[in-house]
């Protein structure tokens, strides 16, 4: 309707000039009345073939260099206008309507230096760019990105303005182009100070030589590709007169829950829980890589869980931690709960999460009681954990569970200690 209006408007403005010229010259009379009304009319002309051409009908696109990268990287775009008819345009205005989601940026470790102040990552994109296509049939400008969250981010619209030489006439379009960038989270180098493989626990069999325990020999063998030096039997070499190496008995791993706090609470820190999402990554990788059997178990308002036979599988598990965000309003406490049976799928289970309070210290307690190993990641800003999650960070060590504590000092440092055990 606005448009419409603004159409009429701009019609009814170049009739009223040139009726008013042609009143000028044909009551005036002479050589200088009647040489304004010429000089205009090829304005007059420009000016209705303007309004009548349909900007509307150009086709518009947009193209990403590196449409999936991982948060904190940088992405270039190139927008590419075509029109079939070359009109001449003296100027186009093109902006790219920028969705809330890249309102902030990521700076990777850098932005725990905000970890208590949120707000100082909030920034205002806006991409717009000024062309002057005259007679061309296609145009384009290219423009990046820098510092792009963690998220999948939705660019939907192009906002093109464009008008007359004098300004006379204006005209405007949105167009409607879809393109999403995806930008997975921060995988962080940690370095964890826990043993995780025992001979008690677990059902499936180590599979990396890493892992296998020179401990315990069970037998021997020929020697083969891959073997260590130092597992070479020399008495058993000599008397067969070929290299023999020990056979060791082969561990068991140890079945491992990882489960991530995603629920909602007043007051919570977006930057700590961007901390959860990226230790939770840089955790089970670090799991995946020792062949240990790994799940996973995000609660929120809907519980997404990967058992520990699927927790191997990164690429799931990478994308769900690319789209969550904190949701429901039931406290993690409460959630656990309802959640627990699936906590029997782990022999160690761990919790990683940003708020602390006697119902949760309970519920993780009760875990315990269910001969479960479990260990805690508290991830939170140093000057804004209160007096009463100290307590309750000292009543599970007192425990006998292993609570690390994360604060920006610990997450900015490369490889990042995590101990749990």
């Amino acid at each position: 309707m606005n448009g419409s209006l603004r159409m009429i408007g701009n019609v009814m403005f170049a009739i009223f000039l040139i009726i008013v010229l042609f009143s000028y010259a044909m009551f005036q009379g002479g050589f200088v009345s009647w040489f304004l009304f010429f000089s205009f009319l090829p304005i007059f002309l420009y000016l209705i073939g303007f309004l009548i051409y349909p900007i509307k009908q150009w086709k518009v696109s947009r193209e990403f260099s590196h449409p999936i990268i991982e948060a904190g990287d940088g992405v270039t775009a190139t927008i590419k206008i075509e029109r079939s008819f070359p009109f001449p345009i003296y100027y186009c205005i093109i902006e790219e309507v920028i969705p809330q989601s890249l309102m902030k940026i990521d700076s990777r470790k850098d932005k725990y230096h905000y970890m208590n102040q949120p707000y100082q990552l909030n920034v205002e994109r806006r991409i717009k760019k000024v062309t002057f296509p005259i007679l061309k049939r296609v145009f384009q400008f290219s423009y990046s990105i820098q510092q792009v969250p963690r998220g999948e981010h939705h660019l939907r619209y192009i906002r093109v303005r464009t008008s007359d030489i004098f300004g006379f006439v204006k005209k405007e379009h949105v167009f409607e182009v879809s393109d999403d960038i995806i930008a997975y989270p921060n995988k962080h180098s940690l370095q964890v100070t826990e043993r995780f493989s025992s001979y008690e626990q677990g059902s499936v069999s180590s599979q990396s030589h890493s892992l296998t325990n020179t401990n315990v020999a069970v037998g021997i063998r020929e020697y083969a590709p891959g073997d260590r030096f130092s597992w070479i039997d020399w008495k058993q070499t000599a008397r067969k007169n070929t290299v023999m190496t020990k056979e060791f008995e082969q561990e068991k791993s140890t079945d491992i829950l990882v489960v991530h706090d995603n629920c909602y609470f007043e007051g919570m820190s977006p930057l700590a829980y961007e901390a959860t999402v990226e230790v939770c990554l840089s955790l089970m990788s670090v799991f995946q890589k020792r062949d240990t059997q790994v799940g996973f178990l995000s609660i929120g308002e809907e519980s997404v869980y990967f058992p520990p036979e699927q927790g191997n599988s990164y690429s799931p598990i990478n994308q769900k931690l690319t789209r969550i965000q904190p949701t429901g309003e039931r406290p993690f406490s409460i959630r656990i709960k309802e959640e627990i049976k699936r906590m029997d799928q782990g022999n160690f289970v761990i919790f990683i999460t940003t708020h602390i309070d006697d119902f949760l210290k309970r519920s993780i307690q009760q875990l315990k009681q269910r001969n479960k190993r479990v260990a805690v990641i508290f991830i939170k800003s140093e000057t804004l954990i209160s007096n009463g999650e100290q307590q309750q960070i000292q009543q599970l060590r007192y425990a006998n569970i292993p609570v690390q504590v994360l604060t920006e000092k610990q997450l900015m440092k490369s490889p990042i200690e995590v101990g749990i055990g």
